[in-house]
């Protein structure tokens, strides 16, 4: 890997623990609202599926030992509990939105966020909450998706023009 490449990971990489701290609790879930999603959508833009797929498991990595990044501070607690199955979702979600999201175009980008990741990411938490928190589908829906689904789709939006921007700029030098 070049220098430039490894640049980029350890800025993604700080871009998800700082944005997994730009988030709010909602009362009748686990599930925190959070930016994280808006950061890992970003390095599946800018870095390739072996770089994103690194570059999340090394935040979990981080979480998981202790270090406070996670957007509650719980540590490896919070992989195992009833969210869980989001953070694993992620280690498939976005390395696939990387895989599918072609030239940097807005459309495309928010689309095939919207279309791979979001959906993967549900599946990871309805999961999750349906084994640990024995709840059946409609419940875990409640909790694990419907609340998320607006500010999903608006994180992919945001993060899809961002994307193409900074995709540009970089393509130029």
């Amino acid at each position: 890997m070049q220098v430039r490449d490894l640049t980029k990971m350890a800025m993604c990489v700080a871009l998800c623990c700082v944005t997994a701290h730009i988030s709010f609790p909602l009362p009748f879930t686990p599930g925190y609202v959070t930016a994280l999603t808006f950061a890992m959508s970003l390095a599946a833009y800018l870095l390739s599926p072996r770089q994103t797929f690194t570059v999340i498991f090394l935040y979990i990595l981080m979480g998981a030992v202790g270090l406070p990044v996670f957007a509650n501070g719980e540590g490896l607690s919070r992989l195992v509990g009833p969210v869980g199955g989001f953070y694993f979702a992620w280690l498939v979600a976005y390395p696939l939105l990387c895989l599918a999201k072609g030239s940097p175009n807005l459309k495309r980008y928010a689309l095939t966020n919207i279309l791979i990741a979001v959906p993967i990411t549900y599946v990871g938490g309805l999961i999750s909450m349906i084994l640990l928190l024995d709840v059946n589908l409609w419940q875990a829906l409640t909790m694990a998706v419907f609340p998320f689904v607006f500010g999903d789709v608006l994180k992919a939006v945001a993060a899809a023009v961002l994307g193409v921007k900074l995709q540009k700029i970089l393509e130029e030098r």
